[in-house]
């Protein structure tokens, strides 16, 4: 059965995974970049580099929330923004797009379609297990997305990486109670901790 993963996850000692003032300038919001600069270190571990091909092993399609897609608000008008990453998105899969205002598929260079879905998490994740064809779904945030889908209890798989620094404010993925979580790995490179977390067992 296929599983709900999130990967290269990086969240600050204080907690968020997002800087404050998020903006088209700063997508990460300020300082927010600083969480992923040991993902583009020249000298990384090869550690790090198979923790960031398990992310990418097994993947057949990719949730997001329109916050990760872009910066646009509200009613999409006569938009043409396509996302972030150019006209060769990293996917390479269907990708879906949680929004509250329909929006026709865009397909994309390398086997990219970003499909926008009206109907709220569950609807999301049907259609992307569907599109993963027996592989599993990445969960790919932003921090409100991941959020959701801990509280309904929908995901199997998270790696977070926690890195010495701290915010101060942001956006966070941890709070309102979830716990339903236990870690099985924890490593530390460079001074960030890798942690893995999957869904806890149910009291029998």
């Amino acid at each position: 059965m296929a599983k709900l993963r999130v990967h290269n996850l990086a969240m600050s000692l204080d907690g968020y995974v997002a800087g404050p003032r998020q903006s088209l300038e700063d997508p990460l919001g300020v300082d927010g970049e600083k969480l992923h600069e040991w993902l583009f270190a020249d000298d990384r571990a090869s550690i790090v580099d198979d923790l960031i091909e398990r992310g990418e092993n097994g993947i057949g399609a990719t949730i997001m929330g329109r916050n990760m897609f872009g910066p646009i608000r509200g009613p999409w008008g006569e938009d043409t923004w396509t996302g972030w990453w150019g006209p060769n998105p990293p996917y390479h899969h269907p990708v879906f797009v949680l929004t509250h205002h329909p929006h026709p598929p865009i397909t994309m260079e390398g086997a990219t379609t970003f499909h926008f879905v009206d109907g709220g998490v569950d609807a999301a994740l049907a259609l992307a297990v569907d599109a993963a064809g027996g592989l599993d779904v990445r969960l790919g945030g932003g921090a409100a997305t991941v959020r959701q889908y801990l509280r309904a209890g929908l995901v199997d798989e998270l790696n977070v990486s926690v890195v010495p620094i701290l915010l101060g404010s942001g956006e966070r993925v941890f709070e309102d109670g979830i716990t339903a979580l236990e870690c099985t790995e924890s490593v530390t490179v460079d001074r960030v901790t890798h942690l893995r977390l999957v869904k806890a067992a149910s009291p029998s």
